[in-house]
């Protein structure tokens, strides 16, 4: 009588159990490996990600704009009265250059004459969407009891026929990626404007721009 021969059954009992975890080890540092290549792999992904689509570009701010709203000085004498009546319109364009929205919070714009405050406006909050812009207008008046101090140069701009103003304006915000991402910025105008008297005129402006992140 020829009796099957079982080749497994030669395989003695502990160097089967051996094998057995020789090949779960094998399967749990392969497991462990791919995982670890995509960490890294989404790492790499974010990290460019990070570099190139997310990476934050500072807005840009431009005076597009600026006119005059009012009536011609008058100066009166012997007494020194001055009657001024000018407000200065600025039409303020931002330019929101990331991959996310620009929110922006309160910002301000204020007037300068001889390097002292003569006028100020608040800029309400608002929101850019990404690849975006929006005019946002600015009216200051010249407020002239806050020209006491330079009385006298004033009067001597009025009979001169040329008023030289400063402007400068701030608007601060933030821009997030990814809903946890963020970068802050403040976008800053300064700019130099030259007023005809005669005419009620804007004769010359030189603006410069810059932003901080």
């Amino acid at each position: 009588m020829i009796q099957n021969h079982d080749p497994e059954s030669s395989v003695p009992e502990p160097e089967s159990k051996s094998r057995r975890r020789h090949v779960r080890k094998r399967r749990c540092l392969i497991a462990i490996g791919v995982f670890i290549f995509l960490i890294m792999l989404l790492f790499i992904v974010l990290l460019v990600l990070i570099l190139t689509v997310f990476k934050a570009r500072q807005p840009r701010i431009k005076i597009l704009s600026a006119s005059l709203d009012g009536v011609s000085p008058r100066v009166s004498f012997p007494v020194v009265k001055v009657e001024l009546n000018i407000s200065l319109n600025l039409q303020i364009l931002v330019e929101n250059r990331n991959q996310a929205s620009f929110k922006y919070g309160t910002g301000k714009s204020i007037l300068l004459y001889q390097g002292e405050q003569v006028g100020e406006v608040e800029i309400y909050p608002g929101n850019i969407p990404a690849r975006g812009s929006t005019t946002i207008p600015s009216r200051l008046t010249l407020q002239v009891d806050k020209v006491a101090s330079q009385v006298m140069q004033l009067v001597r701009d009025i009979i001169g026929g040329e008023l030289a103003v400063d402007t400068q304006t701030r608007i601060p915000g933030r821009v997030t990626f990814l809903g946890f991402i963020r970068k802050h910025a403040v976008a800053i105008s300064e700019c130099h404007i030259v007023i005809g008297i005669s005419k009620m005129k804007v004769r010359s402006q030189e603006c410069k721009e810059k932003t901080k992140l």
